[in-house]
């Protein structure tokens, strides 16, 4: 079949465990024209069954099977990473970051990033497996760790506000907790959760640690989360001021998709 040529677009892809996600962006009119979430029916046990996943999915999608892109940028979203300070960072020491939070076995390979604005370098294991199979598709493409994409749009994002903000960004059975104070990173973590009773314990729990009063702190929502789900209800429960990012998107109004929803994924490029 023949290939699309897609020129002056630009393909966004964010990894994750169970999945991936997808979007085009015309960089002509700075408009995206496809955005796609595709879930497993179930976490992957080995990188093999992930991988055979993930070409499933290209040879079924036309947009992947067939289109040729101007750029491609891909993001990888797991527990696999970890925050660093800038001054004691050494690139010949990343396994020693990770050790502590993950078992690192020999023959991972090993990424960073530095995040713009900040003293911080995130230390990750990517997908390296994905990305190969991505090589071998698309040539030569970028890539991060969400969280580095994530922190580094929020900080961009209030970058004039000296409030203290407390974000909880929704991505299937797993969440990320942000919180910048006077414009910087105060706090970075990922949790998996089953339950709703799970969903708010953290949350609470990370209010509490870092002396913050769910009477008095703005608790900002972002990626899969709705107003009419039980996370939602729970939170409102035991947090007083709660609301969604505001991010509007032409592309997300027109195709009934939340404003705050992949919200990693659409600021990646």
């Amino acid at each position: 079949m023949e290939n699309i040529d897609f020129q002056n677009k630009h393909l966004s892809i964010l990894l994750r465990s169970d999945g991936f996600s997808f979007c085009v962006l015309d960089k002509t009119t700075e408009k995206y024209s496809d955005v796609h979430n595709i879930y497993s029916n179930e976490k992957f046990v080995t990188p093999q069954m992930q991988l055979e996943f993930i070409e499933d999915k290209f040879i079924k999608n036309k947009i992947l099977r067939n289109a040729k892109f101007q750029s491609v940028n891909v993001t990888h979203c797991n527990s696999l990473s970890t925050f660093v300070p800038e001054p004691f960072f050494n690139v010949e020491n990343l396994a020693s970051y990770l050790k502590y939070n993950i078992k690192v076995l020999s023959n991972d390979f090993i990424a960073y990033d530095t995040i713009e604005n900040t003293e911080i370098v995130n230390v990750y294991v990517p997908f390296v497996h994905i990305n190969n199979f991505l090589f071998d598709k698309f040539g030569s493409f970028e890539y991060k760790h969400s969280s580095s994409v994530l922190v580094e749009t929020l900080l961009k994002k209030y970058t004039n506000s000296d409030k203290t903000h407390f974000f909880v960004n929704v991505e299937n059975d797993e969440f990320q907790i942000i919180v910048l104070k006077r414009k910087k990173l105060e706090f970075y973590n990922s949790f998996n959760f089953k339950t709703k009773e799970d969903f708010i314990y953290y949350i609470l729990f990370t209010a509490e640690q870092l002396n913050l009063n769910p009477e008095e702190f703005q608790l900002t929502l972002i990626g899969e989360i709705e107003k009419e789900s039980e996370l939602y209800s729970i939170v409102f429960q035991y947090v007083r001021s709660v609301d969604f990012i505001e991010y509007k998107n032409p592309f997300l109004t027109e195709f009934e998709t939340s404003n705050h929803s992949n919200f990693t994924l659409l600021n990646q490029q």
